[in-house]
């Protein structure tokens, strides 16, 4: 710790994030089979990073990643690591997956601690959710629930 003055500097905090991406062109690679054993190892990669994962579920063409983020690691950093790693280990889970890959892109939106129990539910729900509603929906539900302006031909790949 680096003593200034009297008064030692510590920086604090606790940052909540909620992070949506999909596959690429949302092909259904997401199985079943592979879900829960891919957003553990997700998490896993997010720990790595030093950001504690809370809950990480989708469906079969998305994925939601509830976290707190690391003070040291920037959040597209984060996304980065994620994607990257996890793209790599699921191509190794069989022959189906090898051309798996995520979208370029994707949304990340901040919580207040108040609003993480309603968060999980809704991501813990993800496959009862998505009966009627699509990603691009959902997605566009987020950007304009957070006044994020976009540009449809840039936001699906």
């Amino acid at each position: 710790m680096k003593e200034v003055g009297r008064w030692r500097t510590l920086s604090l905090s606790r940052i909540i994030a909620h992070i949506i991406f999909s596959t690429k062109e949302r092909w259904p690679f997401i199985e079943r089979e592979v879900e829960g054993e891919l957003h553990a190892y997700m998490a896993s990669v997010a720990d790595a990073c030093g950001c504690q994962a809370i809950l990480i579920n989708g469906t079969e063409d998305h994925v939601h990643i509830l976290c707190v983020l690391s003070r040291t690691i920037p959040l597209c950093d984060l996304v980065e690591e994620v994607k990257k790693r996890s793209s790599k280990w699921i191509k190794t889970k069989g022959r189906e997956l090898t051309r798996f890959a995520w979208q370029g892109g994707y949304g990340a939106f901040s919580l207040g601690e108040s609003n993480v129990e309603a968060a999980r539910r809704y991501i813990r729900n993800q496959k009862e959710h998505h009966r009627t509603v699509t990603f691009q929906e959902e997605y566009r539900a987020f950007l304009k629930r957070y006044h994020i302006e976009y540009d449809e031909r840039y936001i699906w790949d």
